[in-house]
């Protein structure tokens, strides 16, 4: 029995060895893997961003080249609109100028037709004044009156002396 005491207790401290040697091989497995682990996710993070920036190069280059377009553009804007501002202040002088010159021409225009009327005008007196004369010494205006509607001038005719003219629309004052 003794030996079988002996022999227990002597297995009771290879029992407590092995759980000791257990626990201290889990703790390294654990630390271990913990660190595989860690290297692992830190070699993907750097493979990951290696390959971002990979991915990103040719974006950022674009996005360089951008920018350096972007200045000729604008430059090119700043020519434009430095070329379209003088060419619409063309456009307005050759405006003005066009509207002065239709104003000059036009009232050019209304003062020669005006003398050309007045001339005319003056023709007519002329021979209305001859008329009124000839008329006033004939006695004519003596036998004017004025007819309603309208209050017009009007004379009375000779219905016997007949009509006269190529349309037949001339007649004989009266008394004469």
């Amino acid at each position: 029995m003794k030996g079988l005491a002996e022999e227990r207790a002597a297995l009771a401290q290879e029992r407590q060895k092995l759980a000791e040697e257990a626990s201290s091989l889990e703790e390294r497995v654990r630390e271990a893997v913990s660190a595989a682990v860690t290297t692992a996710l830190e070699q993907v993070g750097k493979e990951g961003v290696a390959t971002v920036r990979e991915a990103a190069k040719p974006l950022l280059e674009d996005v360089a080249g951008l920018a350096g377009g972007m200045a000729v553009a604008e430059e090119a804007l700043r020519r434009i609109v430095a070329w379209a501002s003088w060419r619409l202040l063309g456009w307005i002088v050759a405006l003005t100028v066009g509207l002065m010159l239709f104003g000059w021409l036009s009232s050019t225009a209304v003062v020669w037709w005006d003398r050309t009327t007045v001339s005319q005008l003056r023709g007519e007196i002329t021979v209305l004044q001859a008329n009124h004369k000839a008329w006033v010494k004939a006695g004519m205006l003596d036998k004017i009156t004025y007819c309603e509607p309208g209050n017009r001038p009007c004379v009375a005719i000779n219905q016997s002396a007949g009509t006269y003219g190529n349309s037949r629309d001339y007649r004989v004052l009266k008394g004469y």
